[in-house]
Order: structure tokens, then C-alpha cells, then sequence
């Protein structure tokens, strides 16, 4: 198994970032804005100011900090590509993203370590479907992909049972949020803004025609003067979107993941990240096993309704949202299609025996005295109208007097961490070609 991992800890310092500018404030004018400290927006700031470090730019953020939500609460793992349809934006910007990843990490020192992947088929009917992966695989441009038996299996992974599997040496684990704060340090460094604690309200007509768009937060603080925005808005994503007149299809829904935690004196059941085939019937991956770079395993995740845009447990809830994504047409058809998986996935967020349970086709040693409930994360996932999972990412600017100054990223799904460089790379270009930059 490949594997390495840099020495520099995690408490290496990341910068202090600006509140939000207060009302006194004087503020410069932009030439162009960032919406949201997630991933995507910090690399996005990043790479513009590497091909136009002339600009000014600003990137404000409603958290009193970098990567609070989705960037911050993922599973840390650094995808090959592997899954994606040939030819799509996501399979192409993730095979990308990877290499551009390793060569961030290892310029900037960052901690990785590459613990490889086995997507295993533990039932004879999944030995086709792994087939097919591995021609997509091939398809995508991952490097190194290898069809390996039962018994190569146990070579690389001791505890896991399986049939056939796929490995993938080049598959990885970093802390994203992390690496997000990273992000947004050297955009300072080349001269970029950020302004936390700043919740966008509102996107206005400005009197001055050079800064034509007034970037407006609570009455408190100051409006920004900008001649350009780009949003990566992430779970509140299709309602800023509509700030500029964009559709409000696709429609958000989140969708919270609910892991367990393997006990410390069991990690040694899991070196590797161990992965299910997917299977077309159902609309999200399955369980699986994921080492962390603090030396945790998570276990899961399970997939169920959140009942808030940005809520973590089943206690988290906001009557208006829940209302928003339980009235979509989108979501009403999406639970008449898979209600009995629905269901099954609330039961094994409730009783943690019915995921171990999945878990154990792969690991058999695993107990339920194993494990104890762990951390949870909440997925934005975009869904059209007739309920189907929007799985490419997709990017708009409404319409009306301001959309010819706007792009708006309305969707950038998993693996978006893992495809962050080179979807930098991709807003950048075409942000120099609209705005004129």
C-alpha cells in the first residue's frame, strides 16, 4: 500500500481574517466580489488574483470563519475520479483536482497521507457493476487502477472480506478545512480581502456605473461597492442565486450524513478507505470506511432529511426550511421513488446496530461495542424538478440588469474538494471572459 504523510502538523498558523467591515468603515470599491468562504469560493479568490493579481478583491463570508459548513464537515478524502460519468465536468475537474491537490499540499507543506482506496464487491451480482467501474475508470484517466482478487484484498486491508475489488493507490485523506483556511491566507497574502461575519442580503443597482452593483449585508455594516460578483454560495446556494433573478429549480435540498466512530482500540481493523459498488437503484453511495488524519475511522454515512439548510442533528430545526425542501415538487418525487430506502436510512441513523450491520459485510470482526456515534455532516444536494439528483455542477447569473456582472456556482457536488484547484481554474477563465477582467 502507498502511503505518506508529510510532517508539519495541523497547528501550522493560518492568518486572522477580517470581521465584517463596520458602517464607519471606508471601504475601497471591488472589482469583483466572492460569495462564500467554503472551498470553492477560497480557491476561486486564490486563482484570481494568480492570473490578475492587479485586481481588487473582496470575499465576504456570513460564518465568523473559513469552512464552517460543507467544507469543514466532510469525510477528508481525496477522490481519483473513479465514479463519475465519462466526459462530465465532475469526472474531468476531479481528475484534475487531484494532482493539482498534491502538488498544493506538497508546495505548502499541508499533511496528507495516501492511504488508498478498495471499492469491494462483497456479493457476486456487484462483480459486473465493479467491471464497469473499472472501465470508467479508465475512461476518466485514473492512474494506476487495479482489478485485484479476494486474496490481494487481504494483503492490502487484513480485516476486509471480499469477492473482487477495485484499488486505488492514488486516493487520499487531508483535512479540508484546513486546507480551505490555507486557501484564504494566500489569497490574503496576494493582496485579497475577507470579510467574515458579513451575510449577504441583498445584491442592489448601484448609483455609480464603474461599481454598478452594491453588495448589501445588515443595516449595520457597510454596503461593498463591487463591478463584479461570483458566488459559491454552497448550501444557501439557489437562494442567492435568486437574488439576481435566477431560477429557483435546482432546488437545494440537505441531506444529513451521520457517521460512527470506530473505538481507539479497534482502528487497527482499517488502513485503508474501504468503499461499496455503487449501486444504480439507489441515489447515494452506502457506507463505507474512512481513516482521518487525527488517526479517527469514521464509519457511514447514512443519508436522511435534514430539517435545517445547516443543521447537524436530529434537534437542529427550522420550520421554514424544512417547510421549503418538504413543499419542492422535486423532493415529493424524489421520496415517492425511494421510500423504502429513505426509510431504511432514517432506521440506521436511529439504531446504529442496522449500520454496523452493512458495515459488517465488510469487515466481519466489527462489533456494535465497537463503535460509538460520531460526527455528522449536511450534503447540499441539488434536485430538478422531477426529483432527480443534479449531479454535474451548474453555474447561472439570472437574469435582469445585473446578471451580465454575475455568475453564480449553483452547484458544485462531491467531490468539489477534491476538484477545488481545477474548478478555481474553470470560474477563473470564464469570469476573465465575461467581466472582462
Amino acid at each position: 500500500m502507498l502511503s505518506r504523510q508529510l510532517s508539519n502538523p495541523l497547528k501550522c498558523a493560518v492568518r486572522s481574517i477580517s470581521g465584517p467591515p463596520s458602517k464607519s468603515t471606508e471601504l475601497p470599491k471591488y472589482d469583483l466580489v466572492i460569495v462564500g468562504g467554503g472551498i470553492v469560493g477560497c480557491a476561486t479568490a486564490r486563482q484570481l488574483l494568480i492570473e490578475k493579481p492587479n485586481l481588487k478583491i473582496a470575499l465576504i463570508e456570513k460564518e465568523s470563519e473559513l469552512a464552517v459548513h460543507q467544507s469543514g464537515h466532510n469525510s477528508g478524502v481525496i477522490h481519483a475520479g473513479i465514479y463519475y460519468t465519462p466526459g462530465s465536468l465532475k469526472a474531468k475537474l476531479c481528475v484534475e483536482g487531484l494532482d493539482l491537490s498534491y502538488k498544493f499540499f506538497d508546495e505548502e507543506k499541508i499533511p496528507y497521507k495516501k492511504t488508498g482506496k478498495l471499492i469491494v464487491a462483497v456479493e457476486p451480482e456487484e462483480i459486473p457493476r465493479l467491471d464497469a467501474l473499472y472501465e470508467r475508470a479508465k475512461q476518466n484517466g485514473c492512474r494506476d487502477i487495479e482489478f485485484i482478487s479476494g486474496d490481494k484484498i487481504k494483503e492490502i486491508e487484513p480485516h476486509c472480506k471480499g469477492l473482487k475489488a477495485l484499488w486505488s493507490p492514488h486516493t487520499g485523506i487531508v483535512d479540508w478545512g484546513f486546507v480551505t483556511k490555507k486557501f484564504g491566507e494566500d489569497f490574503e497574502k496576494r493582496g485579497g480581502k475577507i470579510f467574515t461575519s458579513y451575510p449577504l442580503q441583498n445584491l442592489e443597482d448601484n448609483t455609480d456605473p464603474n461599481y454598478p452593483i452594491k453588495v448589501v449585508s445588515d443595516s449595520s455594516y457597510a454596503k461593498i461597492e463591487t463591478k463584479n460578483v461570483i458566488t459559491c454560495a454552497g448550501l444557501q446556494s439557489d437562494r442567492v442565486s435568486q437574488l439576481s433573478g435566477g431560477s429557483s429549480v435546482p432546488k437545494i435540498v440537505p441531506f444529513r450524513g451521520e457517521y460512527l466512530l470506530l473505538k481507539p482500540e479497534k482502528r487497527y481493523l482499517v488502513n485503508t478507505n474501504i468503499y461499496p459498488v455503487p449501486d444504480p437503484r439507489f441515489p447515494f453511495l452506502g457506507v463505507h470506511f474512512t481513516p482521518r488524519m487525527n488517526g479517527d475511522v469514521w464509519l457511514g454515512p447514512n443519508a436522511v432529511l435534514a430539517y435545517k439548510r445547516e443543521g447537524y442533528s436530529y434537534f437542529s430545526i427550522s420550520p421554514s426550511d424544512l417547510w421549503d425542501s418538504l413543499s419542492f415538487s422535486g423532493m415529493q418525487k424524489l421520496v415517492r421513488k425511494h421510500f423504502t430506502f429513505g426509510i431504511k436510512e432514517f432506521y440506521r441513523g436511529v439504531w446504529i446496530a442496522a449500520q454496523v450491520k452493512q458495515l459488517q459485510r465488510f469487515i466481519p470482526e466489527l462489533k456494535l461495542s465497537d463503535v460509538v456515534r460520531g460526527p455528522s455532516g449536511v450534503r447540499a444536494q441539488a434536485l430538478d424538478s422531477e426529483g432527480n439528483l443534479v449531479d454535474d455542477f451548474v453555474f447561472d447569473s439570472g437574469t435582469g440588469k445585473l446578471s451580465p456582472r454575475i455568475l453564480h456556482v449553483r452547484n458544485a457536488p462531491s467531490p468539489a474538494a477534491t476538484s477545488s484547484l481545477a474548478i478555481a481554474k474553470m470560474i477563473t477563465n470564464e469570469a476573465v471572459s465575461r467581466f472582462n477582467l
